[in-house]
């Protein structure tokens, strides 16, 4: 459980570096309401966005992003309105992103999508 918790936070610091890399600001990592956590919320100049980000350790068993189904993405719409409400920030403009992360030895390949929802 250990390494698997580890995978998942280097994953997003490494997803967090990648968004800094491209000229965004990180507005909040994994910010907590009752409804659930957001990994990170950064700013992409326009809009805030926010970032789920998958990761694993291969993609023997699928890739990163195919673990976003309907709900998922339902419920990650309902997290960036509520981290909107939070931040007095109007949820229509909100985006939400998704960051798919696959380990290449000490570092990993990245998949980013945008506006998954």
């Amino acid at each position: 459980m250990k390494q698997h918790i580890d995978l998942g936070r280097r994953g997003e610091d490494a997803a967090a570096g990648y968004l800094a890399g491209i000229g965004w600001t990180i507005l909040d990592r994994n910010w907590r309401c009752s409804e659930g956590e957001i990994d990170i919320v950064a700013h992409d100049g326009r809009v805030p966005v926010v970032c789920e980000v998958k990761t694993r350790r291969s993609t023997r068993y699928g890739d990163p992003l195919e673990a976003i189904t309907g709900p998922k993405a339902a419920r990650l719409r309902r997290l960036a309105w509520r981290w909107a409400a939070a931040h007095g920030v109007r949820g229509t403009a909100v985006r939400v992103d998704v960051l798919g992360l696959v380990a290449d030895g000490d570092a990993f390949t990245i998949d980013h999508l945008r506006e998954v929802c």
